[in-house]
């Protein structure tokens, strides 16, 4: 069932596109523009340089231009959206939130062309001539049959790919709904009789493409407003609609549903009607995909058929067709192959990709997108959804080797792994760090014990750690409570997993004489000890942990972070001359820092606050980066008395004293740690560059800022990350998702204090 839509106003709109800067996109320089230097290098002289270069080989454009990642959109108002021909400069509202859907999505940078022509050779004219620019044409509302001349005329023409969105990408996200219909519903598609109503663009290409994935030309039937497409017809006839010409005795969409098993509509509200969904086969299948209202509403076909599979065009309904989940990953995988073209076998290869998708277990952004309940495979999901972040990763790999195997790509990929994760890091910063870390956690799989094994989240995560080869997963729980609680999330509740229930265990025994030790004389009771192993799964997995029965353990789901970890402390010590600080890990503007001490210290100090620094510079090490260490205070080298600044300059002091192997200074405010020119009023600071790690004077200073950075956007932060325990352990926030865990869960088995 639908919910009920919120309307957006007029005055809504127009103030969306009009407020700041008008419009949707603007141009950003990807080189420094700060010095003479920079500007004699990205102009004259310096740009003469590529310029020969490209004209000796064009090919080089791609390396020294932006041109193998910049599509243009193009229109000429002919057809926008439901609207009509409203000329081109109209259309330029749609053309620019498509080009912010290219990036929003897959990275792809695209600028909007509206050519003001309806002229089909001026319009082809003006485009083919803009070709060296591009390395891709992605052509919009553009009436039919006028699209079907300019497409492939434009195909022939240029040596990139040209791609009508309003045909294909339609094209390809149908495909891929029905191929999980056809399966869910046990029909071959080579056996199934298939009715489109509406013969534009987007119905012509739709047919084409499910006849190109094995549908018989005899098994369809098209109709335009004039009623079916038969052998013979005349009127309202051209040569596209003449290649899909059925033979049949039915002249009416009516006589045609008659035992139909799929419907595909893209034609307008109140096509089709309940007699006419009534008549069609068993378990029929409906895409009513008229916009912005259906042919007919999966409330109404409810009426008449409980043993239907539904999708439109809206997102208010389940299984929406949208062209989102196509063009951004189809341009994306054949920009990154240099393809001529994007032909047949790359809009099958990505339809295939979706709908395999479909199939999956979904990730906990997918949930979001369905205020919280989780889909599963089945007819009220047949179609992922645009926010899927699995889709950069699966469809543009799918699409690159499709037209490799084509031999449409001029540049292959060589390693499609690594492609994966290059995709993954593009919309998700952290993503480059992590697949670092994954790839060697991989290399050498460790134990992970997962202390509350009972949760929904925590078993998809370890599930998922399982799957993604990270390791092996121990889930502390009640073996009965897991399985009941598979079997509720629709996975199979036989699956192989290792499941430890700390009362039944035969280890207590074992774990508690090993507790007991440990704490007899810290005023616990052997009966306490037992109690505790066999009643908490912290103490239990702790434990295990030190008993070498696990290699590392994540918890943190079911309490807060100060309770896990004083229940972690009762069983693993720091490491000798260490204390447990908690790192973050913060993305931001390209550039990673380091922020110390976020969960354990409230007021440090000066000792303490070297110790963190020493150990914060040790974790940047760890993860790859030569440290840069600013102590920051709300003052800079002594422009405030205060207490907390004059403890930082204490800390500095002992950490001169102590003559670290890594470059530090301060105290400092921020701006001068973080920005170039701040720290140049400071001539004497000994950071050769800006700092990359960051201790802060107090936890409420590093708590603020981090959770501020992470809600209020624009960084992205992994952590914090508990370091300077003996055994490798991390505690989750709260309301980790499943995506969270599994990154704790790699980041403890590699273990960032090995």
């Amino acid at each position: 069932m639908s919910k009920k839509r919120r309307q957006i106003t007029d005055e809504e709109a127009l103030l969306f596109h009009s407020q700041g800067k008008p419009g949707k996109i603007e141009i950003n320089a990807t080189k420094p523009m700060a010095t003479q230097r920079d500007l004699s290098l990205a102009y004259s002289p310096g740009v003469a340089v590529p310029v020969r270069a490209i004209a000796e080989n064009p090919d080089a454009a791609y390396d020294y231009t932006s041109k193998g990642n910049l599509v243009a959109v193009i229109s000429n108002g002919t057809a926008i959206l439901g609207l009509g021909d409203l000329g081109a400069l109209a259309s330029k509202p749609v053309m620019e939130g498509k080009a912010v859907l290219f990036k929003r999505f897959a990275d792809v940078d695209a600028i909007d062309l509206e050519v003001d022509t309806r002229d089909v050779d001026a319009f082809i004219n003006s485009v083919r001539y803009l070709g060296p620019s591009f390395g891709g044409i992605n052509l919009e509302d553009i009436c039919a049959p006028d699209c079907f001349v300019i497409e492939s005329r434009l195909r022939e023409l240029m040596d990139i790919p040209v791609f009508h969105d309003d045909q294909h990408g339609t094209a390809i996200i149908t495909a891929a709904g029905l191929m999980n219909a056809l399966y869910l519903t046990g029909r071959d598609i080579k056996d199934v009789k298939l009715v489109v109503n509406g013969a534009g663009s987007a119905g012509i290409a739709c047919l084409e493409l499910i006849k190109a994935i094995g549908l018989p030309h005899d098994n369809a039937i098209l109709c335009d407003t004039k009623g079916v497409i038969y052998k013979g017809r005349e009127a309202g006839m051209n040569q596209w609609k003449s290649a899909h010409a059925a033979t049949t005795d039915a002249r009416t969409l009516e006589e045609a549903m008659k035992g139909a098993d799929v419907f595909l509509g893209l034609s307008a509200k109140g096509a089709i009607n309940q007699q006419m969904v009534a008549s069609m086969a068993a378990k029929p299948i409906i895409f009513a995909m008229a916009n912005p209202d259906p042919e007919i509403t999966p409330e109404e076909v409810a009426q008449v058929r409980d043993d239907a599979i539904m999708a439109t065009g809206r997102s208010d309904y389940p299984n929406q067709v949208n062209n989102v989940l196509g063009f951004p990953y189809i341009f994306r995988g054949a920009l990154d192959v240099r393809a001529s073209a994007i032909n047949e076998e790359m809009k099958i290869a990505c339809a295939q990709a979706l709908a395999k998708l479909a199939r999956e277990d979904v990730p906990d952004e997918v949930a979001a997108a369905y205020h919280g309940e989780r889909p599963r495979f089945g007819p009220q999901y047949i179609i992922p959804v645009p926010f899927d972040p699995r889709l950069i990763r699966e469809i543009p790999p799918a699409v690159a080797k499709a037209a490799m195997d084509s031999g449409v790509a001029r540049a292959p990929i060589v390693d499609m792994d690594a492609y994966r994760n290059r995709l993954q890091a593009r919309l998700n910063p952290t993503a480059g760090t992590l697949q670092v870390i994954m790839d060697k956690v991989r290399r050498d799989p460790k134990r992970v014990v997962f202390s509350e094994g009972e949760e929904e989240r925590v078993i998809r995560a370890a599930l998922s750690f399982r799957d993604s080869g990270l390791g092996h997963p121990i889930l502390v729980g009640r073996e009965d409570q897991i399985r009941d609680t598979l079997k509720q999330m629709g996975l199979d509740p036989n699956t192989d997993l290792d499941i430890r229930n700390a009362r039944s265990s035969e280890k207590v025994g074992e774990y508690t004489d090993f507790l007991y030790e440990k704490q007899q004389r810290n005023g616990y009771l052997y009966r306490d000890c037992h109690r505790l192993v066999s009643n908490d799964r912290n103490i239990f997995s702790a434990v295990m942990l030190e008993r070498g029965d696990a290699d590392a353990m994540v918890t943190g789901v079911t309490r807060t972070y100060s309770v896990a970890l004083e229940e972690v402390r009762r069983v693993i010590d720091a490491v000798d001359d260490k204390r447990p600080i908690g790192v973050t890990l913060v993305v931001a503007g390209g550039r990673t820092v380091l922020v110390a001490d976020t969960n354990v210290h409230e007021m440090p100090t000066p000792e303490e606050l070297a110790d963190i620094a020493t150990q914060a510079a040790e974790v940047a090490r760890r993860l790859g980066y030569e440290p840069r260490v600013a102590m920051l205070a709300n003052s800079s080298f002594g422009t405030h008395t205060h207490e907390r600044p004059s403890t930082v300059r204490d800390a500095v002091r002992i950490l001169d004293e102590r003559k670290v192997d890594f470059e530090y200074d301060g105290e400092m405010a921020a701006d001068v740690a973080l920005n170039r020119e701040t720290m140049a009023l400071y001539p004497f600071c000994r950071l050769t560059d800006t700092a990359n790690v960051l201790i802060m004077p107090a936890i409420h200073a590093a708590s603020i800022s981090t959770k501020l950075l992470r809600v209020l956007g624009g960084s992205t932060l992994i952590g914090p990350l508990l370091v300077g325990l003996k055994r490798p352990v991390q505690i989750v926030p709260m309301t980790a998702t499943v995506s969270d865990l599994v990154n704790m869960a790699a980041l403890a088995a590699y273990n960032l204090y090995r």
